[in-house]
């Protein structure tokens, strides 16, 4: 199965470029799944057919879908919150308001990762099209996974152990109710699904990203910060869409204007994103809605290009040695700002923050007995130095 997502700056025509892109890939004899991961649900409105929380056939070999976040709450969810209901309702709460207190905060996008999860493991698809929420939420989302984990291998353990340990204490004391291991052991399972679906999206040989811009300062800036942020991630990105591109030509000078400014961001699309495609799509006369529009908007972006190739393979994070006494980790973060960049050793972890994402990389083993020597920006990669510690390293 091919994986691609589309995201990009809220009102850039994210949706329309996902729809129109799988439009395409049903025409060329893929079974095709778009589904929308985004709040809005404007999926339906796009291809002109009502859709809900199960694949909908649109038209030979294309399907869509908008995930229904309550349905999911209620099967993966529901023993954490009945359990949080119980303690509110002892504590005096209507039984109402305690429900709504208890909602998942972020519901909506882990709702979101285990159904692309499910079609991904259980779906007859010969491509999946995500259609995410605008750039922030997307970011979010594909952050969540791996932060998940590192609150489940540092401190969820505990949590379970003490929890064990107090229950009887408290439950004769005073009556006090300790959650359950059915309730730890729906967070286990949450925790599961959520790697599983991080490991597909961040597989170089199944899943890509695809930005969704329009040739605009502002957007462009946005679109900037978000491959850099993807990198930090590990998520891949294939290409970028060039949305609502004026053409050239006439005498209006209205429009003169426009294909001007256009053209001076057009431009920096290119140097930005040196080494991808840009695939331009010019704007049209009418919205694109209904499938034969949505052909014809993939048709002009496209090309003669295949846009469901994957890109050139690369390791998003490797190790240079020089000798038996230097290291140096490289971790690809094109267009990082070093203003932006901050970079903190914690034990057998390294911290990088860029802006207002962070990640926290388990350093290789072979790092974890070298002490940091330096750290630069160089070329769109984040080069970290590393030496051997002669305390650990004679040990070896």
């Amino acid at each position: 199965m091919r994986v691609l997502l589309f995201t990009g700056k809220g009102g850039v025509g994210k949706t329309t470029a996902a729809a129109a892109t799988a439009t395409l890939a049903a025409n060329r004899g893929l079974k095709t799944l778009v589904l929308s991961t985004d709040g809005a649900h404007s999926l339906a409105d796009a291809v002109g057919v009502p859709l809900g929380g199960e694949p909908t056939e649109i038209d030979g070999g294309l399907y869509g879908q908008q995930v229904d976040a309550q349905r999911r709450f209620e099967q993966t969810w529901r023993e954490v919150q009945d359990y949080l209901v119980t303690l509110l309702d002892r504590a005096g709460v209507d039984r109402m308001e305690a429900e709504e207190l208890t909602v998942l905060p972020g519901a909506e996008e882990v709702l979101a990762l285990l159904e692309v999860r499910r079609q991904i493991d259980e779906g007859p698809w010969d491509l999946l099209v995500v259609d995410c929420a605008p750039t922030a939420e997307t970011l979010r989302l594909l952050a969540l996974p791996e932060a998940l984990t590192w609150y489940m291998d540092r401190v969820f353990p505990v949590e379970r152990r003490v929890v064990r340990a107090l229950r009887p204490v408290l439950h004769r004391a005073g009556g006090i109710s300790l959650p359950q291991d059915s309730v730890f052991d729906a967070v286990t399972r949450l925790h599961a699904e959520l790697g599983r679906v991080r490991s597909v999206l961040t597989d170089p040989a199944v899943t890509s990203v695809r930005l969704v811009l329009t040739p605009e300062s502002v957007v462009l800036a946005e679109a900037r910060r978000t491959l850099t942020s993807l990198s930090l991630y590990g998520y891949r990105v294939d290409g970028v869409v060039a949305n609502r591109v004026f053409p050239a030509g006439g005498d209006d000078a209205w429009r003169a204007g426009w294909v001007a400014a256009q053209a001076e961001v057009l431009a920096e699309v290119e140097a930005s994103f040196a080494g991808l495609p840009v695939y331009r799509s010019p704007y049209r006369a009418g919205e694109p809605v209904g499938l034969s529009e949505l052909a014809a908007f993939a048709a002009e972006a496209y090309g003669d290009a295949d846009p469901f190739a994957l890109p050139p393979a690369g390791d998003l994070m490797t190790v240079e040695r020089e000798g038996n006494d230097r290291f140096t980790l490289v971790l690809p973060l094109p267009l990082a700002d070093r203003r932006d960049l901050e970079l903190v050793r914690r034990g057998d972890e390294i911290v990088v923050t860029v802006g207002p994402h962070r990640r926290v990389l388990s350093l290789p083993s072979v790092l974890r007995r070298c002490t940091v020597d330096g750290a630069a920006l160089v070329d769109g990669a984040l080069r970290v130095d590393f030496v051997p510690d002669p305390a650990q390293w004679m040990h070896t």
